[in-house]
């Protein structure tokens, strides 16, 4: 698949080590962040954005949602450590675009469209960690707000293989295009 840098942006979502020292699959926390690190090297070496998106709340949770749910998340009383809330070691790099997202999506209160529309983004390349969670929530938000969403298959995992298989062939292929990261490239003729 061949994407125009001008108007493509990578976003990553919640390779934070809080997250990824959990178990996860089918591909291991070390796959993931290879894998994203060698995509990221491409989108920058095109001049295409990089977005890198962690989640995080306030000591006392007074920014995490509340709303009654029957399997609510599991979040220690006193609090989380700080490193846990921190990007893996090496992906970020000088010029990646930071959000950070207080529930899983990562545009609802936060600066994500407008920092894509003032790039000129029309098209998002999406991975992270979990793919039915924190992935398929912002390629649901940004198919709703109008971008093509494109997900690297190889480049999301989840707490187990059936969360992620589910999300990735029978979700995800409705709002996206669903791909292997090897199979995206840049049309150097557009750039």
């Amino acid at each position: 698949m061949q994407l125009d840098p001008r108007h493509t942006a990578l976003i990553l979502i919640d390779l934070q080590n809080g997250i990824l020292s959990q178990p996860i699959a089918p591909y291991s926390a070390d796959e993931v962040v290879a894998r994203a690190n060698v995509l990221a090297g491409r989108f920058r070496a095109a001049a295409a954005p990089v977005v890198l998106v962690n989640v995080g709340w306030s000591a006392e949770y007074a920014d995490a949602l509340k709303q009654p749910v029957d399997q609510p998340a599991n979040r220690p009383a006193s609090g989380l450590p700080p490193e846990w809330s921190e990007l893996v070691s090496g992906l970020a790099q000088a010029g990646d675009v930071h959000i950070t997202k207080r529930q899983w999506g990562a545009f609802t209160g936060t600066e994500m469209d407008l920092q894509l529309r003032r790039r000129g983004i029309n098209t998002i390349v999406l991975g992270g960690v979990a793919t039915n969670f924190g992935v398929e929530s912002t390629a649901r938000f940004g198919w709703e707000f109008g971008y093509r969403v494109v997900i690297a298959e190889d480049v999301c995992s989840s707490f187990n293989n059936e969360m992620h298989q589910f999300s990735i062939t029978t979700i995800l292929p409705r709002i996206a295009q669903v791909r292997r990261s090897e199979e995206l490239g840049f049309d150097t003729q557009a750039a």
